[in-house]
């Protein structure tokens, strides 16, 4: 895939940072003196931790110069690196690891977790949550439009897409026998939005990008248009022209 695109993404900054305002809400750290921010993109969730802990050192860690350029206008007080989180590694002190949204992004991120948890000095807090979307409407019909023709010949067999979800037993058993405590939830949000383009504009950011990025550019309004028309049927108008999108994500608070 291309760089994220931040402007993209901010458009529904709102959207993208209640949940992490509700994942921190959670911590339970009332001091924390070395913070990251995995996967912190422009720096909306990491403003947010550095509000709740203004004597905090605090270092967003993320794959995409584009989201790292915004972060650092965004938050010069805060320090940002460039890096894979399938490589990178936690110093000993640290006091929270804190991600919204990223993880979904790796392919088999309960083992990133498990080696993240068992560097934390004891008392340490793993914070992160994720979406669950993966059947909801919005995705699927990612995915059905990519089988369809001319979309099935024009896209990679496998899309560098996210996966669905593991269980939440799976996260529990895998990550119980390094922590002292772990607390898994579920919040359903049904965010207001404008109408079907709304989105369709709210995943460009996100999902939408491996199936558009690897078109040919002069086939990707037409994806999106069909995409567009799709999202139209399975999302109707409330009375007052807005749609609902049910947005399902679940959240994990672990302390090692």
């Amino acid at each position: 895939m291309a760089d994220w695109n931040a402007q993209q993404y901010l458009k529904f900054e709102d959207e993208r940072s209640r949940p992490a305002r509700d994942l921190l809400a959670q911590v339970p750290l009332k001091q924390a003196r070395t913070i990251f921010d995995l996967g912190c993109g422009p720096g909306n969730s990491t403003q947010l931790l550095a509000e709740r802990f203004p004597d905090a050192s605090i270092t967003g860690v993320d794959s995409s110069p584009d989201m790292l350029r915004q972060a650092r206008e965004r938050l010069p007080h805060c320090s940002f690196v460039q890096a894979d989180l399938n490589e990178w590694s936690a110093p000993d002190d640290t006091d929270l690891l804190f991600s919204n949204a990223t993880f979904q992004w790796l392919p088999d991120h309960v083992a990133v977790l498990q080696r993240l948890l068992k560097a934390l000095k004891p008392g340490a807090v793993l914070a992160m949550q994720v979406p669950d979307n993966w059947d909801e409407p919005n995705h699927v019909w990612m995915r059905e439009l990519a089988k369809e023709e001319p979309w099935s010949k024009l896209l990679p067999a496998h899309p560098r897409n996210r996966v669905s979800l593991p269980s939440v037993h799976d996260y529990y058993d895998r990550l119980r026998a390094d922590c002292t405590r772990i607390d898994l939830w579920h919040c359903i949000y049904q965010h207001v939005m404008d109408g079907p383009e709304a989105i369709v504009e709210l995943v460009k950011g996100t999902g939408l990008r491996p199936f558009v990025d690897p078109l040919p550019i002069e086939q990707r309004p037409a994806f999106i248009d069909a995409y567009t028309a799709r999202i139209a049927a399975a999302y109707p108008l409330q009375q007052d022209g807005k749609v609902l999108l049910r947005f399902p994500r679940l959240f994990m608070v672990v302390t090692r």
